[in-house]
């Protein structure tokens, strides 16, 4: 493995980078030892794609070339093991919103392999085997949920829009209500994205979040921080952590990743750093057949 530098945020190493072929991705370990599922977060490295879409760009609708972009899955395939191809991944439609979808046989290969027939879906929900779960990020935080109990799995994209409009929450709520979930069962873990020292907002933002939580959570849980010349620092974690929490997820089973993208961009990308010219990186869960 190269001998690569990571900038971690907070003493908890919660994620490890691992390599497979040349191919560099961050694990939870703590997810690792869930026997069912498979799950991986991709860095910039290991893929074919060039310039400004260097390496393992994952997007399509960012202007690199198709057959790139194909070459980076079946690379993330074969990383994820079992026998995986273009035909197992699922990809959200992402508009920074709060829906999610139930995804079931029928929507196997929608959007690697075959066209989405949605739009304006941020987060997915399946108890399909097989099926490969595909969340895009460059700054935004990724949810992971597991339930052991009834062998379902959550991921989302959870942006400021999809962290204010509680996300997190509408996947919970869309697992109970198709596989039976309980909040008090479900693993859940941020995924990298940028850190709260490193996001800075407006005012505008920050009203937005002074309308969903109150004085005393956006200090005391750390969400909201006051900076000079009207801006605030915004910590997208501590606030999906606080949505979790409520929700009844058990503390102990809330993994807050230690990688920020921005910190990092030189392995992952980041919009903060290079704005529209960039990649994307994904977040992958499945089931194991």
């Amino acid at each position: 493995m190269k001998n690569i530098c990571i900038r971690r945020t907070g003493g908890d190493r919660t994620l490890e980078l691992r390599e497979k072929n040349g191919v560099y991705y961050f694990v939870f370990p703590r997810l690792e030892k869930i026997d069912f599922i498979d799950h991986l977060f991709s860095t910039r490295l290991g893929g074919v794609s060039s310039g400004c879409y260097s390496q393992m760009n994952l997007s399509y609708t960012r202007g690199d070339i198709k057959e790139n972009v194909d070459e980076n899955y079946m690379r993330i395939a074969e990383c994820m093991g079992h026998g995986h191809s273009l035909k197992d991944f699922v990809s959200t439609f992402q508009t920074h919103t709060t829906n999610v979808r139930v995804v079931t046989e029928k929507d196997r290969g929608k959007g690697p392999y075959i066209e989405r027939d949605y739009t304006d879906v941020d987060g997915l929900v399946t108890n399909v085997p097989g099926i490969i779960l595909s969340t895009f990020h460059a700054d935004c935080p990724p949810i992971y949920f597991v339930d052991p109990v009834h062998r379902a799995i959550g991921l989302s994209h959870s942006g400021w829009k999809g962290t204010k409009g509680e996300i997190a929450v509408r996947t919970i709520e869309a697992m109970a209500q198709n596989y039976g979930t309980k909040t008090e069962d479900l693993v859940t873990a941020i995924g990298p994205s940028i850190c709260g020292p490193c996001y800075e907002i407006g005012s505008d933002v920050a009203k937005e979040f002074s309308e969903n939580y109150s004085e005393k959570e956006l200090s005391e849980e750390g969400i909201l921080i006051p900076y000079p010349n009207d801006k605030y620092r915004l910590y997208l974690w501590n606030a999906i952590r606080l949505s979790l929490l409520k929700s009844g997820v058990k503390k102990e089973n809330i993994l807050v990743t230690d990688v920020c993208t921005k910190c990092n961009s030189d392995i992952l990308f980041s919009h903060r750093v290079q704005h529209e010219d960039r990649g994307n990186l994904a977040a992958f869960l499945s089931i194991r057949e």
